[in-house]
């Protein structure tokens, strides 16, 4: 090869950590905004429903088209985004270590904003599975590694505060719900067009046809017949503006989706791209003004290593897998509670004091389930520097075990006694527990630093996060299960109080049939309510007693992992394993 020749690696070698190294003087407080930065853009994952009405209208507009895509295929984008999120965290954590955070949060930015214009491109061409591709796989690739970026940086820059150091982070993840789901709501408005009016219903004759296994609706117009929609009320009271009830063309109008991915993939790669460059590394040796590195008795005290594991080390010890548990139970108990909140909340409270738990009260919860999931996150790491990670963790589990457990204890007694503080305390009670939620992402990668030392914090961090993956799968499943077994049980014993023939005349079948008649919701509790013997006490407040217990246990089983977690064997640490890195760890 001549002199004149170029590799790909010098050509973005600018992009590796030997080239970021902060020069001396350098004030550390300039690198957390860029984490922050990142962190908000990715965080916005969680804002995903509010795609959803607009993802399955998409054809149709004002109103659903036969062609449309139903809500049950749409959902799944989100959790294959974080399937790939921990897939992505696990296996690029050692590239992390290897090339720095500059090059990772530069790829981060071309998957998660190339991820919306590859979405964007499903969206425009109707194809499913390139929403699929772009926002699940390449989207959620770049979230796993624009999560792990900033985590080893922010650790090297405040070792005197890794806690608050990882907690300002991660807490830009938690708010960047609130911000990209303001975005995505505006600009799904800005960009929604109403489609072809053809009249209101009635002045339009309308032709329904089956073609396949779908009822297509047509009407003629200028001598061509073409697909429309029929937009009732109740459609209209779900749309970002307001229209006419009516006959809507098929196809004439925007929901706005399209657009709105690629603005906002514009967007996080513009932001995300300007974080990335801000990166630096502070210098070999380097340590804050003024800091006094902990003696060697204070940091066994506080279980702080003074050593370094390898990455390929970090998984052959028990206590990568008790961190594991730690946080795979704390986030599935966690999404136990935060995946139903607003529906638990109406059901526990909107039979018992209708006119405090509405429709908008439950709506303003929900934003605040945001808000101290997010404080959550700063405060319990910030916390965490003062009494330490494994502490910090015995709070969560023994404090959360208590929560969880006073839940069914509200639901129970506002049953009896309708009464406000009940209310209140199942607020109180469900706001800590998000806390928690958001503390426990924020706390563990400093924990794994003070676990494995910082060598390769970054990369174990990244595959301790396929807990989190696993998560996503237990919490949904657990709660969806438990809940409708609940409720099955609160039928058949309310059935059993229910007089045969009253439940004949209300139901047109025998009680021998309940089974199927719950199968096809025809009987609820609320219609077993409505002929049930007087003084029967509602059951819907309890129908969430089983998971509730369910969580609690999760969290008991997490504070014996956490218990058990010790210092890290020395036959693991970097001078016994890696020699020739011994002396840069």
């Amino acid at each position: 090869m001549s002199n004149n020749e170029t590799t790909p690696s010098s050509i973005f070698s600018f992009l590796l950590k030997d080239k970021i190294i902060a020069p001396p003087g350098f004030n550390r407080w300039r690198v957390p905004p860029a984490s922050i930065a990142i962190h908000l853009c990715i965080g916005s994952v969680y804002a995903w429903s509010i795609f959803n009405p607009a993802l399955t209208r998409e054809l149709g507009v004002t109103a659903y088209a036969a062609n449309d895509w139903q809500l049950s295929t749409v959902v799944w984008i989100f959790s294959v985004a974080i399937v790939f999120l921990g897939l992505a965290a696990a296996l690029a954590g050692k590239w992390l270590e290897d090339v720095g955070p500059r090059c990772v949060g530069v790829t981060a930015a071309f998957l998660w904003g190339g991820g919306f214009i590859v979405g964007s491109l499903g969206i425009l061409t109707h194809q499913l599975w390139l929403v699929y591709l772009g926002y699940g796989v390449f989207g959620g690739c770049g979230l796993g590694l624009g999560y792990v970026s900033p985590v080893s940086t922010l650790i090297r820059w405040f070792p005197d505060r890794r806690g608050m150091a990882t907690g300002m982070a991660i807490m830009g993840f938690g708010g960047g719900a609130m911000i990209g789901g303001y975005l995505k709501e505006y600009f799904l408005k800005y960009y929604y067009k109403v489609p072809e009016f053809l009249g209101p219903v009635g002045s339009v004759e309308l032709i329904t046809e089956q073609i396949g296994e779908k009822l297509i609706t047509f009407a003629t117009v200028a001598g061509e017949k073409v697909e429309v929609v029929v937009t009732s009320a109740s459609d209209i009271a779900r749309l970002p503006i307001e229209v006419q009830e009516g006959i809507y063309v098929v196809g004439t109008g925007n929901t706005g989706a399209a657009s709105t991915f690629i603005t906002l993939g514009i967007i996080y790669f513009i932001v995300m791209m300007i974080a990335a460059f801000s990166y630096r590394l502070p210098a070999k040796d380097w340590k804050p003004e003024g800091w006094t590195p902990p003696t060697e008795e204070e940091s066994e005290k506080r279980m702080i290593t003074r050593n370094s594991v390898h990455i390929n080390q970090a998984i052959k010890t028990p206590q990568f897998y008790f961190l594991w548990i730690v946080l795979c139970f704390n986030v599935s108990a966690g999404i136990g509670v935060l995946g139903v909140a607003k529906t638990m909340m109406g059901e526990i409270f909107g039979t018992t004091l209708p006119a405090i738990a509405t429709a908008a009260f439950a709506g303003w919860y929900v934003i605040m389930i945001s808000v101290f999931n997010m404080c959550g996150r700063f405060f319990w790491a910030s916390m965490s520097d003062y009494i330490g990670r494994k502490n910090t963790y015995h709070c969560f589990f023994i404090l959360g075990t208590l929560l969880y457990l006073s839940i069914p204890f509200s639901a129970s007694a506002v049953s009896a006694n309708p009464a406000i503080t009940w209310l209140i305390m199942f607020y109180a009670a469900t706001m800590i527990i998000f806390t928690m939620y958001g503390g426990g992402f924020a706390t563990i990668p400093a924990y794994l630093a003070d676990i494995f030392g910082t060598m390769h914090v970054g990369g174990i961090h990244g595959r301790l996060l396929t807990s989190w993956s696993t998560a996503g799968v237990i919490g949904p499943v657990a709660i969806t299960y438990l809940r409708q077994g609940s409720l099955n049980n609160a039928i058949n014993d309310l059935a059993s109080k229910i007089d045969p023939a009253s439940f004949q005349e209300k139901f047109n079948a025998p009680v021998s049939e309940l089974s199927g008649l719950i199968e096809s919701k025809t009987v609820t509790i609320g219609k077993l309510m409505e002929i049930a013997p007087s003084g029967t006490i509602d059951p819907t407040p309890s129908i969430y007693n089983t998971t509730m217990y369910a969580m609690a246990a999760l969290l008991v089983i997490a504070f014996f992992s956490n218990w058990l977690v010790k210092p890290v064997d020395s036959k693991h640490h970097v001078k016994n394993t890696h020699p020739e890195l011994s002396e840069g760890s």
